[in-house]
């Protein structure tokens, strides 16, 4: 099996004292179900597995009664698998077919003879049919496509050689030329082959880049598939047209999505329900324009100036029909490399845990991601030529007395190096740029002794 950083959040789960029922969101085809399959079969006694789109049946469990034991009796009359209470983890998939097991949650947890986890794709898309959210007895974990340390896991490199990347990105001292190269190749064949892990393991035992494509290909069909099924009445047009343009708008100059070039006479507001349906997928991901670059950037967000990239780059490569693949792999800068960069940081970036943002205006330019690490905003811009040490946006801004001193980062095909107050790093590197983590237990206490 593929390794997932998904496992060792289904590890921290399990031993939590008050697990709540675990629902895994995320795009179709990104490895949801193999990997709690992988956990459930390793790590419980009895697993058992429930899914709601080859299994239509299965939703009457759920038809007459939000009791405990009367769900567990039709549960386990359902399955005639042994369920042994403590020591079974029960898998409810594809659960946007079924949105009563997401009020039944609650009830089942409550009763605490089990372990739940549940997935599934387009949930947003079914949320009105909910009776009731089970708020307290469900923790949603954002699953995404394979990072780039995770290809590179796949690929047979060693954890020794990651240890040592991430030494240079935490020392700030140049890689290896030896390593650099070699890992540069690697982040081409990232880029072309992408994070979906069936594309992945097919690169890692045949290398036919032909049939990864042909794969690729597949899944945009799929998502389309799912756009007629799940979408309601007109909002299926635009939300193809939508998804259908990712590439094309991406290629343009600023990147920024323009809405007249789907509909010349279309209005944001009666667009935002689409835009938002496809990340709410997880087929896309939004990057907001900040009206500055200060924390926190969420409430200087400007929600009608968007980029809007797509969950992976390997997909974007296939969306573009050029037949591009051979170039990248080679390297090969003459052709338009800005856009599927800047798609493969925004992708590593949100599976680092970040939010996206950009900033953008006439007398600053255009500064292509920044992002908030506790309160520092992050500063970053993404070169895919020679001519790295180019960036005249990111200097105005460090120019300006309030934002000077936020951290400062341009990836590039270079090595790792520090100028003025700039840091140079590879387009690799990316993976080691992660968001602090909250803190499990923060105890605030005010002394009123005196009051």
């Amino acid at each position: 099996m593929l390794y997932r950083k998904a496992y060792a959040k289904l590890e921290e789960w399990k031993h939590e004292s008050h697990r709540k029922a675990l629902c895994i969101v995320g795009a179709r085809q990104i490895g949801k179900t193999t990997i709690i399959r992988e956990f459930g079969h390793r790590e419980y006694k009895y697993f058992v597995e429930i899914n709601f789109a080859t299994d239509q049946q299965a939703a009457g469990i759920f038809a007459d009664s939000f009791e405990a034991d009367r769900l567990i009796t039709n549960l386990t009359a359902y399955v005639r698998q042994p369920m042994e209470p403590h020591n079974t983890l029960i898998f409810f998939d594809e659960v946007q077919e079924c949105p009563r097991v997401r009020t039944a949650i609650k009830f089942l947890v409550e009763d605490g003879r089990f372990d739940y986890v549940e997935s599934g794709s387009l949930l947003g898309q079914r949320q009105k049919e909910i009776l009731s959210y089970p708020v307290g007895f469900e923790e949603i974990y954002q699953m995404f496509p394979m990072d780039f340390e995770e290809f590179l896991l796949a690929n047979s490199v060693q954890d020794s050689t990651i240890q040592y990347l991430q030494e240079c990105f935490e020392k700030l001292v140049p890689v290896s030329d030896s390593v650099h190269n070699t890992m540069c190749r690697l982040f081409y064949s990232y880029i072309v082959v992408g994070g979906m892990p069936e594309a992945v393991r097919i690169y890692t035992e045949t290398h036919d880049i032909g049939q990864v494509v042909s794969y690729q290909r597949e899944i945009l069909e799929l998502y389309r598939l799912d756009i007629a099924k799940y979408a309601f009445g007109n909002d299926r047009i635009k939300i193809k047209a939508i998804f259908d343009s990712i590439p094309a708008q991406l290629n343009e100059k600023n990147r920024r999505f323009v809405l007249r070039d789907i509909d010349p006479n279309g209005r944001q507001n009666r667009y935002e329900n689409s835009f938002l349906w496809l990340a709410d997928a997880g087929v896309a991901l939004p990057c907001y324009n900040v009206t500055e670059p200060r924390a926190p950037l969420q409430l200087n967000e400007k929600h009608s100036l968007f980029k809007l990239f797509l969950c992976d780059t390997g997909l974007l490569c296939a969306a573009c029909m050029e037949n591009i693949q051979l170039d990248l792999l080679q390297g090969n800068m003459k052709i338009n490399m800005g856009s599927i960069l800047e798609n493969m940081m925004a992708q590593q970036l949100k599976a680092n845990g970040f939010s996206l943002n950009y900033f953008d205006t006439k007398k600053i330019g255009e500064l292509d991601f920044l992002v908030s690490k506790g309160m520092k905003v992050l500063q970053i811009e993404v070169k895919s030529g020679n001519n790295y040490k180019k960036h005249p946006a990111l200097n105005r801004i460090k120019a300006v007395e309030v934002w000077k001193n936020n951290p400062s980062y341009v990836f590039c095909k270079g090595n790792i190096e520090t100028e003025n107050g700039i840091t140079y790093l590879p387009w690799y590197e990316v993976m080691f740029l992660r968001q602090e983590e909250i803190p499990l237990n923060i105890i605030y206490e005010v002394d009123i002794s005196k009051l």
